[in-house]
């Protein structure tokens, strides 16, 4: 069975190309996005196997159906980018993989608040630069702060068991409470009163119509005046242009951003000699108080092997009649 990647980078090839001796499948791996240009790629191959920055609209479904696929493998938790119904109207299987390492996440979601805190980003371009100044690196106790969590399934408790384990106060908002966090001690509140008493708040909640722009200028409003902010979840569920005013006024006081709305046309990939075009990206960067990350928070060796297994896996039951991780529309 033939599978063709798109978005696919070298970890890619080399996760998937060490899991699939035991799958028998014939893999094939294309740098370029998904697009309603490139899915004429796609043709000859059964199944397409996309990630997060791909475009699964109708009209690429349609595309990629034409051309004999006929099971859509994501290697991601997150489906917000696939039109599910057209998907069923056309007979495409839609698979995901819910869970690899949401110890990958968290811990690179607790690296920005270390980072952010301690200025470690500034210390070590100072340090390369022979600047041995502690001028403006001042940071704080992690211990008895109060951390919000946004979103409390897998990633999100794997966040707040670390924290606890700084010795943090833990805040949560999730429809549906997690009991592991309420034997962490932690206490659920509605959004609005987490915003108004944690120091931290991380976001770790799947982006859906109720949650896209979930912090936005009124939500930032909330916040005490210099809190912060940090975002491994999905870039949508900020509102980005909102968080310049927030940081020029103070009111944020620590920004870290491993995801971004606008990425798609430009994460995972070198652009370091063209001049930056999106403008609110360039503007944000230029804050000393906030860090962004090209979306690698996922990127451990064992969470690249588990996605391996998962997809892999989920194709070749998918091909068996027996389907596993479907995502219904």
């Amino acid at each position: 069975m033939r599978v063709l990647f798109f978005s696919s980078q070298t970890y890619d090839q080399d996760s998937f190309t060490s899991a699939v001796t035991s799958h028998g499948l014939d893999l094939h791996f294309q740098p370029a996005r998904l697009t309603e240009d490139t899915a004429a790629l796609a043709h000859g191959h059964e199944v397409v196997c996309a990630f997060i920055n791909d475009d699964l609209n109708a009209d690429v479904l349609k595309r990629l159906a034409d051309g004999g696929t006929r099971l859509i493998a994501l290697r991601s938790a997150g489906y917000n980018h696939v039109d599910l119904a057209a998907a069923k109207h056309l007979g495409l299987a839609v698979v995901r993989v819910p869970a690899y390492s949401p110890h990958a996440v968290a811990e690179h979601a607790v690296a920005l608040i270390l980072a952010l805190n301690r200025r470690l980003h500034r210390a070590y371009n100072r340090t390369r630069e022979g600047n041995f100044s502690l001028h403006g690196l001042t940071g704080f106790d992690l211990h008895g702060k109060t951390v919000g969590v946004v979103g409390t399934g897998q990633i999100g408790a794997t966040f707040a068991r670390i924290m606890a384990g700084f010795g943090c106060k833990l805040l949560a908002y999730d429809p549906y409470p997690n009991p592991e966090l309420l034997a962490l001690g932690a206490t659920y509140l509605e959004l609005p009163e987490l915003l108004r008493q944690a120091q931290i708040i991380s976001l770790h909640c799947p982006l859906t119509e109720q949650t896209q722009h979930l912090i936005n200028s009124q939500s930032l409003g909330q916040l005490q005046p210099g809190a912060m902010l940090i975002n491994t979840g999905r870039g949508a569920l900020i509102d980005t242009p909102a968080l310049i005013e927030a940081l020029k006024d103070g009111q944020l006081g620590y920004l870290g951003l491993d995801v971004y709305e606008e990425e798609a046309q430009l994460f995972f990939e070198d652009r370091s000699d063209l001049p930056l075009q999106d403008d609110v990206l360039a503007r944000l960067l230029t804050f000393p108080n906030v860090i962004v990350t090209a979306h690698q928070a996922f990127l451990t060796r064992e969470a690249l092997a588990a996605i391996a297994e998962t997809t892999l896996d989920n194709i070749t039951r998918w091909a068996a009649g027996n389907p596993q991780n479907l995502v219904e529309g």
